[in-house]
């Protein structure tokens, strides 16, 4: 129990094409997750991000509703190709897309709330991707500096947060080596190096550009975002399982920290792929090099770390045979397992383990030097075929994160803020509507995309106002009065997005509906074994 430091900020967050919808309204130009989307067998029930929330005519609700959570800052993301239609700045700059992050960024300073925005959330521009083969390509680079220095000009005088990159592991791994997100190529081995590579130089531009163009005129920061999840020994006394676990941290989230606060790749990266690259055979290493001049360019590129966190595996090590192929996942030697009593509501990959954010928090303050930390992503999910209002379980994740991020900070992690994510149920890439995220339901199904409280977000907001934890008793109350118009049993709320009450529907509409419910589950698993056997 206890407060955090005063000035500590408090927020939500989203991303682009997860939220805005308007995929193709305004002069916008094709992302490669609109290509990806509209190809059949991509993502679940073959879901897009067309519609999604659309946030993109919801400024004012979507920002009334940040006002009852008391958010201190508001994370987004700019849509590359909503600005530059093919991401080539001397090609279009689109005006009625920059004029709605405009607005956006107006309005959230008019309620006090201060923006941290993303400039890459993934939603590269299907120009750039077709012509040059997207973060394969060294032009990237170039391209990626004038789009964010056009940002820096517009919105600059008003946004004082910047994060260069969300999550690059994704972008690298799942774009390009596993496939299972946009562009979706499957360049095993080398490919997620190359575009990190190439993500890494990026990011340390744009780091430059800011630094010396606009720096002085507009005292802001710019940073990065890098999910990791924390990995432990499964035998804390066996020195393999003990290497095996470091190993699986850097390969993660050291893969870009180190470079960007220590010059160069993790030594254990490096080693261990240039050593499975002379097995296969190959003169050189698949993991690219930096110049000297280059390390020098990247050290110290960051201005505050921006962290995604969400799960944690127990790791022991693996040797994978040469037979199998050369893959990332095979470079790295581990094998990720979980405690089958670790709680998973939601994501096959989200167990709640919250120990392990200390842990990667007090890594990441020993390896890299104590920097200002911002955590730009934690949350949890559900898997729901009915509304869920009442999600327990998502208290009880916010409270027991929260608490060890708190106990981080007094263990002299330097940690300035917090980001919930995410304030809405949204589009989840290759899992479409399936997974939710959000402390607001948003119903998919009717046309206006109305949003619903959770009962976490009047736990949420209770931590907000406290600054942190007073004492058990009050806490307790707060989880009490968070759920009451709720029960255990999956009951259906109904509430005016708009407006703080919340109004119960009628007895008769709730047992018919949770009786659907049940049906429609039912139905649903029929399928599922129908299909298995």
């Amino acid at each position: 129990y206890g407060t955090f430091p005063n000035g500590f900020s408090w927020g939500a967050g989203s991303s682009a094409y997860q939220t805005e919808g308007a995929w193709d309204k305004d002069g916008k130009g094709l992302s490669i997750w609109d290509v990806f989307t509209h190809k059949k067998g991509k993502t679940f029930l073959n879901d897009t991000g067309d519609s999604s929330c659309e946030g993109y005519y919801k400024i004012k609700d979507d920002i009334s509703l940040m006002k009852e959570l008391n958010l201190n800052h508001y994370r987004f993301s700019i849509s590359w190709p909503r600005i530059m239609p093919t991401g080539i700045r001397s090609d279009h700059v689109n005006e009625k897309g920059v004029n709605y992050y405009n607005a956006l960024i107006d309005e959230l300073l008019e309620h006090n709330i201060t923006p941290i925005v993303t400039l890459y959330h993934w939603d590269l521009p299907q120009v750039l991707q077709e012509k040059y083969g997207g973060w394969q390509n060294i032009s990237m680079i170039n391209y990626f500096n004038d789009f964010a220095n056009l940002c820096f000009e517009r919105y600059g005088d008003r946004v004082k947060y910047w994060i260069t990159f969300n999550n690059p592991w994704s972008v690298a791994v799942e774009g390009y080596e596993t496939g299972e997100h946009a562009p979706g190529l499957k360049l095993r081995g080398t490919g997620a190096y190359r575009a990190a590579h190439h993500i890494i130089k990026a990011h340390a531009k744009v780091w430059h550009t800011y630094d010396t163009q606009w720096r002085n005129k507009q005292r802001g920061m710019v940073g990065i975002s890098l999910s990791g999840d924390w990995g432990e020994p499964v035998d804390i006394t066996n020195q393999k399982d003990i290497e095996a676990a470091e190993r699986y941290v850097q390969f993660y989230i050291g893969w870009f920290a180190t470079p960007i606060f220590h010059g160069d790749y993790p030594q254990v990266m490096k080693d261990f792929i240039g050593r499975k690259s002379a097995q296969q055979g190959l003169g050189t290493s698949r993991l690219p090099t930096f110049s000297s001049q280059e390390k020098s360019y990247i050290k110290g590129t960051s201005d505050f770390l921006g962290v995604g966190h969400f799960t944690t595996h127990y790791i022991t090590q693996k040797s994978f045979p040469s037979s199998r192929g050369y893959t990332y996942f095979s470079d790295w030697d581990v094998a990720e397992l979980v405690d089958p009593r670790w709680p998973d509501p939601g994501s096959e990959w989200l167990y709640s383990v919250p120990w392990g954010f200390r842990r990667l928090l007090n890594f990441i303050k020993t390896q890299y030097g104590n920097p200002m930390i911002y955590i730009t992503e934690n949350g949890v999910s559900e898997k729901m075929m009915c509304t869920e209002l009442c999600d327990d379980w998502r208290i009880q994740y916010y409270k027991a994160y929260i608490n060890e991020m708190l106990k981080a900070i007094r263990d002299g992690v330097n940690v300035k803020g917090y980001t919930a994510w995410s304030l809405l149920d949204k589009f989840e890439w290759d899992e479409g509507y399936s997974e939710r995220f959000g402390l607001y339901y948003v119903d998919f199904r009717n046309k206006n995309k109305p949003r619903y409280p959770k009962a976490s977000v009047q736990f949420y907001k209770r931590i907000i106002r406290s600054n942190g934890f007073p004492n058990q008793r009050e806490v307790e109350n707060w989880r009490r009065k968070a759920t009451e118009t709720c029960s255990t049993s999956n009951q259906l709320l109904a509430a005016d997005p708009l407006t703080s009450h919340m109004e119960m529907v009628t007895e008769v509409v709730v047992p018919t509906v949770c009786t659907l419910c049940i049906l429609i589950s039912a139905v649903f698993l029929m399928f599922l074994l129908r299909k298995r056997n």
